[in-house]
């Protein structure tokens, strides 16, 4: 070969391989971009106990329902239903045209349609004590026993699966929404058994292509998902979803700032004052590049009181009015300001939070009031805080901030507040087992439906065999807990829930410091992405602008 024709081929080698590294770098819009820091030990819905986890099942997987951005129960793979008038059995009539991902399991065709079969399958998989999913607790209600069933679940034929309860629960159905509740074929689940979440096969609008544990996840767009958009366009918008693994914040936050990331959750404390104001806002030189999306998240933080009269001597006991003058005695819109940048929205309501169906916006729990608070604390018997013992706030240390403002606050009128740091284990530890007086909690909803916050005050589920740690009992909200139970409409039920805050409220058990607040950030050609009250990363309508 002559030399001239060598560098002629060397040359066009060259300018392909460019041609080539342009053509990617164009088509990077149609790949949207993220890390998770903390990494992803599986992808098996039976384990998607937490957002790394769930946020990728979230767009492998389907369920019978799924919830709007509102947190609406709406269809998802089941295209309707009904539920029995005494609120035990759910019909669900499901579509025709959902299909499991492509695998060789499923025979030459490589594809199969899903059928009620599919989640007979899956919830009693759930179920199944050998699994030890830690989501069983969602299918509790489920009647196991009931025959002619498996595990209180009927397919009455392909398109047809009937879920039979011991007793009735409206909240079931937004339990349903939850990624233990999402469909697995059992063929690939049989062959792959434990390492079925290295190998995951579903519904979803993407499946999985590369995964390198520690490098890169990498989804495709199914080409064969049944959802589409209001005009009739096939969803997904994206022809893929890239995951990195880089474990350091701040690295993190540099690629999302050079553009190599399209989306950042949350704000770190290193770079919170880069991106926001004071005031919670975008930082203004960045507008045109970053967006910024905010909206309540279902997480109350609050303090809280054990109340267990049998369990506290009478110098351990804080007094209903002392409580009270606690909840009145600090500013939390100071608080939010100074301490979290407005990444939150102070809870002068109850304990239910903002964006929680059932939240009342009308009613008004604890405000700053200090010449009330001082009122409260004479009338306990306490003028000016003069003989009253201090009082001993447990916390983690990501917490001592907001202890010790509180703190401050209160000695202002009189009430002498210690603040004492735990170790996060001990101190959930000791929480659960009721050996915390006074203590910082932070309550994140597992399903839309407000009884996931009050069941927290049922005197039925006292710590440690439930959630209530303050071991607060009241006949009244037991009773108000019942009749919520067998209410199926849900705008009586929300009433009724109302009613249920308001006697928390009224005995001061806790005290809510702030609603939380989803924070995202994505580059400014990211179309689409929505907050949520849930914190679910939803992709299947989201788009990126093609450069011009």
């Amino acid at each position: 070969m002559s030399r001239t024709l060598i560098i002629f081929c060397l040359t066009v080698l060259l300018l392909s391989a460019c041609n080539a590294k342009r053509d990617d770098h164009a088509k990077d819009y149609l790949v949207f971009r993220y890390n998770e820091s903390k990494g992803i030990p599986n992808l098996d819905p039976a384990f998607a106990r937490s957002l790394p986890v769930i946020w990728p099942v979230h767009q492998l997987f389907n369920g019978l329902v799924q919830l709007s951005d509102s947190l609406v129960v709406e269809p998802c793979i089941a295209k309707s239903w009904e539920v029995s008038s005494n609120g035990l059995e759910y019909t669900f009539h499901l579509r025709n045209d959902v299909f499991f991902h492509s695998s060789p399991l499923f025979g030459d065709s490589k594809q199969r349609k899903v059928v009620a079969a599919d989640f007979v399958f899956s919830i009693n998989r759930i179920i199944n004590p050998d699994i030890a999913s830690p989501g069983a607790w969602v299918f509790a209600t489920l009647d196991t026993e009931k025959k002619g069933t498996t595990g209180g679940c009927l397919a009455i034929n392909d398109s047809t699966l009937r879920l039979y309860l011991k007793k009735p629960f409206p909240a079931f159905l937004g339990q349903l929404s939850m990624p233990y509740a999402y469909v697995v074929p059992k063929e690939v689940v049989d062959y792959y058994g434990r390492d079925f979440g290295r190998n995951p096969i579903g519904t979803g609008p993407f499946f999985l292509k590369y995964w390198k544990e520690g490098e890169k996840l990498v989804m495709r767009r199914n080409p064969n998902y049944f959802e589409v958009d209001s005009k009739g366009q096939a969803l997904p918008y994206l022809e893929a979803v890239s995951i990195t693994f880089i474990a350091d914040k701040q690295s993190e936050f540099l690629e999302f700032m050079v553009g190599n990331l399209d989306f950042l959750s949350g704000v770190h404390a290193s770079s919170k004052d880069e991106l926001l104001t004071r005031s919670g806002k975008l930082n203004p030189k960045y507008n045109g590049q970053i967006s910024l999306i905010t909206g309540p998240y279902l997480n109350t933080e609050y303090i809280g009181f054990l109340v267990d009269t049998l369990q506290l001597s009478n110098s351990a006991r804080v007094s209903e009015k002392v409580r009270k003058a606690i909840a009145y005695g600090f500013d939390r819109h100071k608080m939010m300001t100074y301490l979290r940048s407005n990444m939150g929205y102070p809870a002068e309501g109850g304990f239910i939070p903002l964006g929680m169906p059932g939240f009342d916006s009308t009613f008004v729990g604890f405000t700053y009031n200090p010449h009330y608070a001082a009122k409260l604390l004479e009338e306990a018997g306490f003028p000016q805080g003069k003989g009253l013992e201090p009082i001993t706030i447990s916390t983690t240390d990501d917490y001592v901030d907001i202890c010790e403002f509180i703190q401050h606050q209160l000695g202002q009128i009189g009430i002498p507040i210690r603040v004492e740091v735990m170790p996060g284990a001990t101190y959930r530890d000791m929480m659960a087992n009721a050996k915390l007086t006074f203590f910082r909690g932070s309550w994140v909803a597992d399903y839309a439906d407000a009884e996931n916050y009050l069941a927290l005050f049922v005197s039925s589920n006292f710590s440690p065999n439930g959630p209530n740690y303050t071991h607060f009992s009241s006949k009244e909200f037991d009773q108000l807990y019942h009749r919520a139970s067998m209410e199926s409409n849900n705008a009586k039920r929300y009433k009724i829930y109302q009613q249920m805050d308001s006697v928390i409220m009224s005995n001061a058990v806790v005290v809510p410091l702030y609603y939380d607040k989803v924070v995202r950030f994505t580059r400014a050609d990211v179309v689409g992405l929505k907050a949520n009250p849930m914190n679910l990363l939803t992709l299947k309508r989201v788009s990126k602008l093609k450069p011009s």
